[in-house]
């Protein structure tokens, strides 16, 4: 969904339908389909950890080091509750001193439904953390919300921004902060994948939706005008 095309045809007062829109659609919905199929299988197990939960978090034990908590600590602290907050609303007070009004409102958006979908749901399974957590222990783990918050940002400002070197920064973020959560015993792997499908869902499903709204919007004015 990295498409070249004339990013002046795109700005939020244009008519244009993104090219990219069904594609983004097509994602969300197979992220979402996963994601409950993934939950289902969390489920028929008890929550438990699944055989290739408990193998990789066993794989994180063995491989654990000083240097390794450290380096695991810094997406868990930047990607935290607090540090999203801040990284949620400076990019949206950004997008708004720049004029871009409808890119500010899908962050906004995007954020506060991955949040207000993965919290809940988090503390309804109440599902256990690996015991040898190394930071939270509250029952609330699948799925990652750290996860979740860090692809939707990531994929959000890609889709938005539309610049090659985003999508791969905000890839490399997201696949660092999945090895943290497992690495720090903070999830079961298949958290992180949840969390990963939540968020590809949310920010696929809430970019197209915005773009139709911004598009018939432009519509509209135009018709105005004419």
């Amino acid at each position: 969904m990295d498409a070249t095309t004339d990013d002046t045809a795109l700005l939020p007062d244009r008519p244009r339908i993104d090219p990219r829109r069904p594609i983004a659609l097509v994602v969300g919905v197979v992220a979402t389909v996963l994601f409950v199929a993934l939950r289902f299988a969390v489920a028929l197990g008890g929550s438990a950890p699944l055989p290739i939960d408990q193998a990789w978090d066993d794989a994180m034990a063995a491989l654990a080091n000083p240097v390794g908590v450290i380096v695991a600590w810094i997406p868990a602290i930047v990607g935290g509750t607090i540090g999203m907050i801040v990284i949620g609303i400076a990019t949206t007070v950004v997008f708004l001193l720049v004029r871009r009004p409808w890119d500010a409102l899908n962050v906004a958006a995007s954020i506060a439904l991955v949040v207000l979908i993965g919290a809940p749901l988090a503390a309804v399974i109440a599902r256990s953390r690996p015991a040898d957590s190394l930071a939270e222990t509250v029952a609330t783990s699948f799925p990652s919300g750290h996860t979740a918050v860090a692809t939707t940002i990531a994929l959000t400002l890609a889709l938005i921004l539309r610049r090659r070197w985003v999508w791969i920064v905000g890839a490399v973020w997201v696949v660092l902060m999945m090895w943290s959560r497992t690495y720090l015993h903070a999830h079961w792997l298949s958290d992180v994948v949840a969390g990963f499908l939540e968020g590809v869902a949310v920010a696929t499903l809430v970019w197209a939706m915005v773009e139709v709204w911004r598009v018939r919007r432009a519509q509209r004015l135009v018709a105005v005008d004419d």
